[in-house]
């Protein structure tokens, strides 16, 4: 240890500082999925938002087009949820979260499993999803042929546990969508995962994405657990404090660490961002404690904002084409607590911001309401 006891606020702006947050990237967006990790992608079109809110010059077509060209792919990774990540990203960590994916599956279907042959499956499952990306509805129902009696979710829940399967455009285009189908990174990236994947390069890359940050917030950020021994292992290359409870955060040497009492702008952050979800202690940036709504939907109409470097309420748009010729789009602003003249002027500009890049045929309209 070194002595130093870090702050939550000191910690949040650190952690901002990474996350592009403070002042928004100059990178491309390749460039700024790979820096962030990956990003959460069960929502698919949120990821779209996640990136405009951290870079200058971010358009649309440029993370459609990395999706058409195969350089960046959805995926079940961390904690076992969809995410986006490079194509190498998805080949090196996949199997280090196996486990996690597995047994999460297990708890859900395991009474389905009794006397089914796993790797049967397994292989039957990639014909089928190499021969074209199949739905899990149509790839259970396909196997329930071969494995007749079987649940076909759960079926469908088995491939997904055991193969490296990708969710395949046009899902996650923006403006086109389309049915959830999956195949292999085999199929899709011409490559299976690798056979020796590097956990102490997984938790270096989520310590430059989100540190500085205990072992449990870097499980509470990939699912795995026995992380202790990989940040033992990797501690006399790390910069360490404490929080303010004593226990140790890690971080790399030279990544920012900014002064706590730099300006943090607003933003607006979409559904399921991985800031609000990658710590254990998430008092960095929810210190009060609010509770983080998990959204349905396809994601870029939904989300949460930041005023001061902490989580301060949710967002919504809506669109209205009813009045004519010119049709309006709408973003409600839902705060937690009472606003100053200057955060909702703040947060008046930045919501333009946002609305101008969701929708820029439409003339914007901006409402507050308090969250009941």
């Amino acid at each position: 240890m070194t002595g130093t006891v870090l702050s939550p606020r000191e910690a949040g702006r650190a952690t901002l500082a990474r996350q592009h947050l403070l002042a928004r990237a100059s990178a491309d967006a390749l460039t700024e999925i790979a820096h962030l990790g990956g990003m959460q992608a069960q929502a698919p079109l949120a990821p779209y938002v996640g990136l405009w809110a951290r870079l200058r010059d971010f358009a649309a077509d440029e993370l459609s087009e990395l999706y058409r060209q195969r350089h960046v792919v959805r995926i079940a990774l961390m904690r076992g949820t969809i995410h986006l990540v490079t194509a190498q990203d998805a080949l090196a960590w996949r199997p280090l979260v196996d486990p996690v994916i597995e047994r999460g599956t297990h708890a859900a279907f395991g009474r389905h499993y009794q006397g089914l042959d796993r790797a049967a499956l397994a292989e039957a499952a990639r014909e089928l999803t190499e021969q074209q990306p199949r739905t899990f509805a149509e790839l259970g129902a396909l196997l329930a042929e071969r494995f007749p009696d079987r649940d076909t979710a759960a079926l469908a829940q088995a491939a997904r546990s055991q193969l490296p399967l990708v969710q395949v455009p046009p899902r996650g285009i923006w403006g086109e969508g389309g049915r959830i189908a999956h195949t292999t990174t085999r199929a899709w990236l011409g490559r299976d995962p690798v056979d020796e994947p590097d956990v102490e390069a997984m938790v270096r890359r989520y310590l430059a994405a989100f540190g500085p940050a205990s072992v449990m917030d870097a499980q509470a950020w990939s699912g795995l657990t026995r992380l202790r021994e990989v940040f033992d292992r990797l501690r006399p290359t790390l910069h360490v404090v404490a929080s303010e409870n004593g226990a140790p955060l890690f971080d790399l040497p030279d990544a920012p660490r900014p002064d706590p009492d730099i300006p943090a702008p607003a933003r607006f952050l979409p559904e399921y961002d991985n800031l609000l979800f990658a710590h254990a202690d998430r008092s960095r940036v929810n210190p009060h404690g609010y509770r983080v709504p998990l959204f349905p939907g396809n994601g870029a109409a939904l989300g949460y904002f930041l005023l001061d470097g902490v989580y301060s309420g949710l967002w919504r748009t809506a669109r209205d084409s009813s009045k004519g010729a010119q049709a309006s789009i709408q973003l409600t602003v839902q705060h937690f607590t009472a606003l100053s003249a200057e955060h909702r002027e703040e947060l008046t500009e930045e919501a333009l911001r946002l609305l101008a890049f969701l929708a820029p045929q439409c003339a914007p309209q901006i409402r507050f309401e308090p969250v009941s």
